[in-house]
């Protein structure tokens, strides 16, 4: 029976001439992958008028601060402020305006900083929920951001950031939403702060310059931008997502670690680079920031759209989006991949050929290792 299962083992590989004669050709063909749909589950969502108020948890410098309150102001611009250009902030917020009941327009509220640490270091949930109750919850999105030497329950592990809902008031009969975002910065930079640091796991591609000069921020404001989303498209685990409500993929978390056009694992998307810093980004904010955001799902009331991007249109937006052609370094890069695949699939075959012939010279001695 062994050697057998060698033999499917190696058939699966692919190996030329001793599984031909047992399988015909066949031909190799692109799959067309399937549209994400994000399914409504009936519940209500945050829309309307809105304020973030941020409570700060351990220590942030003035210009950390100012990142990413700056970010919170760039969502939805007043009259009186000026619009930055496009591809913007305000204009990637505004897919969520496709979701069910229209748009949700953002306004900063209070900013609470608690710098010595009376909870201590390790947050746990009902600690996150009580630190986002000491401000003002109506119609409101209180965000918990923990300093880099603070760990928020399941961050580093599960989560880079999430997003719930808690009761608040006299009688804890007011239900409110909230967030959390840690900074990885010391913890998890890989993991958090990707593309800014080289990633966890997966191919090692050198970090891109964040655009903030900061990468621990920088990457706070991609898992900001994606629970802020989901807060306001699936506030109470019956709004839109796929999967199970304890695990869903929403707005944005859907499309995990896509940029831009063309993003493959490793590979972010292209991107605007600023000829200054040589740092990449995809929105431009209020004060003249540069952001990188993630990409958010499409959808409009009456159908889904399948073009999945972080900005809006314009000439340079339109560039990011629709832009299938890969540059010559992005190419070599894919082609240094499928060489490593087929440096890993040599060593497999390798192996399973010394132990197909193995089994055939001493079948007993390979019964006694399994």
């Amino acid at each position: 029976m062994i050697p057998q299962i060698l033999i499917l083992l190696l058939c699966s590989l692919l190996l030329p001439s001793s599984c031909a004669a047992t399988a015909p050709p066949r031909k190799l063909a692109l799959v067309k992958e399937q549209p994400l749909v994000l399914k409504y589950h009936d519940g209500p969502l945050l829309k309307g008028n809105l304020t973030v108020n941020l409570i700060w948890y351990g220590k942030f410098t003035p210009t950390q601060r100012s990142i990413i309150a700056d970010f919170i102001r760039s969502l939805s611009p007043t009259g009186a402020q000026t619009k930055p250009q496009l591809p913007s902030v305000s204009s990637w917020w505004q897919t969520t305006a496709l979701y069910k009941g229209g748009s949700a327009t953002i306004t900063m509220g209070k900013q609470y900083l608690d710098e010595s640490y009376p909870l201590g270091k390790s947050l746990k949930p009902s600690q996150l929920i009580s630190l986002s109750s000491k401000v003002g919850h109506r119609s409101a999105i209180n965000v918990v951001l923990a300093a880099p030497d603070v760990v928020p329950d399941g961050f580093c592990m599960s989560y880079c950031g999430a997003h719930g809902s808690g009761l608040a008031g006299k009688h804890k009969k007011a239900r409110f939403t909230y967030a959390w975002v840690g900074n990885s910065q010391l913890q998890c930079p890989g993991q958090c702060a990707w593309p800014f640091h080289q990633p966890m796991y997966g191919p090692q591609t050198p970090p891109l310059e964040a655009p903030n000069g900061d990468v621990g921020v920088d990457g706070m404001i991609i898992s900001l931008a994606t629970v802020l989303a989901g807060a306001v498209t699936n506030p109470f685990d019956n709004g839109y997502f796929q999967g199970p409500a304890t695990a869903p993929l929403e707005a944005v978390s859907a499309c995990t670690g896509i940029f831009g056009s063309g993003a493959y694992p490793g590979f972010p998307g292209k991107l605007l680079i600023d000829k200054v810093t040589g740092a990449s980004y995809n929105a431009h904010g209020l004060n003249g920031r540069k952001y990188l955001l993630p990409a958010i799902h499409k959808r409009s009331s009456s159908k889904w759209k399948d073009d999945l991007s972080p900005t809006s249109s314009s000439n340079q937006a339109s560039e990011l989006i629709n832009g299938s052609k890969l540059p010559t370094g992005e190419m070599d890069l894919l082609v240094e991949q499928v060489k490593m695949l087929a440096r890993d699939i040599a060593f497999s075959t390798s192996t399973l050929k010394r132990l197909l012939e193995q089994s055939i010279n001493d079948p007993d001695a390979l019964k006694t290792q399994g």
